[in-house]
């Protein structure tokens, strides 16, 4: 069976770190990963599934007119994933968006988001870091109770902000501690998720693993 082809959007870095990550994730699951950025942008015919993958915030003002500009933000990158995600909708291909990915993709959707997590934080610590020290509370109608198999686990966390009001079609498909967004989902669909987690730095929790796997397995469909 040959190997499907996945998009990877991200930033024009000179160290995309996720990228490898993400890449080495995909290989690991059966698929070739396609590096996507502002400057590289072509998405080829080809394309199987997509990923959206983390950083800089989203320009507040895609959601809110009249918000205050709060640095740093890439608003080339903002619209060059945007094209890629609409472009994805209308093809009806499956996407996974990582942190930054899952909140534009609810943007995309006429969702909103919470711009500071801050004064929301009151079980958990609002610091950002790689390792699992965050709580996911996973609805148990969810397919993403499906794919990781278990009501809770280990999470990292790297943003500060989050989503607030859902985009049209998706459902609230996790939680932190705190009650926050933390994983989001269209049931209808066959994969299009969007998690606020980074599943590509966690390459030594095997149900981490299972998200990029699903994402392949619907890629083939």
């Amino acid at each position: 069976m040959s190997r499907p082809l996945i998009g990877v959007t991200g930033d024009d870095t000179r160290l995309p770190l996720a990228w490898w990550f993400i890449r080495l994730a995909l290989q690991r699951c059966g698929a070739e990963a396609y590096r996507l950025t502002p400057s590289h942008s072509a998405i080829p015919k080809s394309l199987d599934g997509i990923i959206i993958s983390g950083g800089d915030d989203i320009d507040q003002r895609l959601y809110m007119p009249d918000a205050p500009e709060i640095a740093p933000i890439n608003r080339e990158r903002d619209r060059f994933e945007m094209i890629a995600l609409e472009l994805s909708l209308s093809r009806n291909l499956p996407i996974l968006g990582i942190c930054r990915g899952a909140q534009l993709m609810n943007v995309v959707l006429g969702g909103t988001l919470h711009i500071d997590l801050g004064e929301m934080r009151r079980l958990t610590s609002n610091k950002r870091m790689l390792l699992p020290r965050k709580t996911l509370h996973v609805e148990t109608y969810s397919k993403l109770f499906d794919i990781l198999g278990k009501e809770q686990c280990k999470i990292n966390s790297l943003h500060h902000q989050a989503i607030k009001d859902l985009g049209e079609g998706l459902q609230i498909a996790g939680r932190d501690s705190d009650f926050i967004v933390q994983a989001v989902e269209d049931p209808e669909h066959r994969c299009r998720i969007g998690v606020q987690w980074h599943p590509e730095y966690l390459p030594f929790q095997a149900r981490q693993l299972h998200l990029f796997r699903h994402l392949v397995a619907s890629a083939r469909l």
